[in-house]
């Protein structure tokens, strides 16, 4: 392989996220409380510091630069997914789906390996609904009752949820963060999909196992009529089948909203104005992380122009040895930025530009820079003690967050696996079929 020149670029340019970071950070540490800074606004802040730089240049050119960035067609798109998979997680979760799954899964749990089924449930139920918070919301309270009926640590109790949380999360094919990484690698989502699973398989193999010998005699009987509805899965199950078939991502989602949304009304969860109403809460609830996403499209456009962008790919490239050497430097990355931000999917986001710019020079398989993109940042979010799902969880038994970090089991061995993965070079791809997919993502780009 012939090492391409990259520019010194600007390292000045980079001052909007570092602005962001700054802003997200400090404001969290001062505080002591990191929901304080609203995402939006912190990057707002960064955008209207981006279109101040660069004096050379007019607004108008400024402007024109961002709306480039912000309006880019992977950009887009994602926020399109992103506003839809809000629509089809509130139609599914209205009709009765999460509740109807969770209680399967405690109808079927043994009592003597309650952590490990906890585990497990949590595993379904975010990958089916494909959103972290949501698992963590649901089965949180199911964890603390297990923990006051038997001799199980309630940070462990915890971290379990955490675990089986973080395991959709990284793996959904509705998940935020799958979207995210799919978008800016230029991958399928099933595709991206087989590929993290096999490099995740153990860790959560080895998590149960871990779960099982730590929890060993601790028994209880799990009192209450856990009523479930198999229709109500359905939904679930059929977007998950879709996505692995390989149909387009805007077609299992409509579909899936609309699936969910047929079986509510036949059961009388809706009418058919309810279900509108349900879908348009659904779209609401995601506004925001589009409306991010399209910003920091616009911010990175400048960063890029100004030679941002350049400046970290010569200061990575320069420390870049191999193949495998840049496939830890999007690790690192990716990892940098989430422990920054404490969002996967912004970290992912940010990120993922710079990512794929590294894994077209080293030839890494898009397939797999998507995978590490979100396996480390996964990994990271279902550790940090000021993330989102640690707070939730957390608040929710009122414990420290910083309990619940000793028993964290699975997010710490995403993170294991990933990088074992680079170091053994796991999987291994054909290079033809690698170069069949390139060229049929040039060709649809073009059109």
């Amino acid at each position: 392989m012939t090492k391409l020149k990259v520019k010194k670029g600007n390292p000045f340019a980079l001052f909007p996220l570092l602005v962001f970071v700054l802003l997200f950070i400090g404001t969290g540490i001062f505080t002591k409380d990191f929901s304080n800074m609203p995402l939006n606004v912190a990057i707002l802040i960064a955008a209207t510091i981006a279109l101040m730089m660069n004096r050379k240049e007019t607004l108008s050119s400024k402007v024109e630069t961002f709306t480039r960035g912000a309006g880019h067609p992977n950009i887009i798109l994602m926020a399109i997914i992103f506003i839809l998979a809000g629509a089809f997680s509130a139609v599914a979760s209205g009709m009765g789906a999460v509740e109807s799954t969770v209680n399967l899964g405690l109808s079927l749990l043994p009592t003597n390996l309650l952590m490990v089924g906890l585990f497990i449930i949590g595993c379904f139920i975010s990958i089916s609904m494909g959103t972290s918070m949501g698992t963590v919301v649901a089965l949180a309270p199911i964890g603390i009752g297990i923990a006051s009926q038997t001799g199980i640590p309630l940070p462990l109790a915890m971290a379990t949820v955490i675990g089986g949380a973080m395991f959709g999360d990284n793996l959904s094919m509705i998940s935020d963060t799958t979207i995210a990484a799919v978008r800016t690698q230029n991958v399928k989502m099933k595709d991206k999909f087989k590929v993290n699973f096999l490099i995740v398989l153990p860790g959560a193999i080895i998590t149960a196992l871990i779960l099982g010998v730590i929890t060993q005699g601790n028994t209880a009987t799990m009192s209450g009529d856990y009523q479930y509805n198999l229709l109500k899965i359905l939904p679930y199950i059929a977007v998950f089948v879709a996505a692995l078939l390989g149909a387009h991502v805007l077609v299992v989602l409509v579909g899936g909203t609309i699936f969910a949304g047929i079986i509510g009304m036949i059961d009388g969860s809706y009418s058919f104005g309810v279900f509108l109403q349900t879908v348009a809460k659904g779209i609401i609830s995601m506004e925001d992380l589009a409306i991010i996403a399209i910003l920091i499209g616009g911010v990175v456009e400048i960063i890029k122009h100004n030679g941002g962008i350049d400046y970290l790919l010569y200061v990575i490239m320069g420390k870049i040895k191999s193949k495998k050497g840049a496939e830890f430097g999007i690790a690192g990355l990716v990892s940098m930025t989430n422990i920054a931000t404490a969002n996967n999917t912004i970290s992912i986001i940010i990120a993922g530009p710079l990512a794929k710019s590294i894994a077209d020079e080293y030839d890494i398989d898009p397939r797999k820079s998507a995978s590490l993109l979100d396996m480390f940042a996964s990994s990271w979010q279902g550790i940090l003690p000021y993330g989102a799902q640690m707070l939730a969880a957390a608040g929710l038994a009122a414990i420290s967050p910083v309990s619940i970090i000793p028993y964290s089991f699975y997010p710490v061995l995403i993170g294991i696996c990933g990088a074992v993965a680079i170091l053994i070079g796991y999987p291994k791809f054909r290079q033809k079929d690698h170069e069949v997919k390139t060229d049929v993502t040039s060709t649809v780009e073009k059109n």
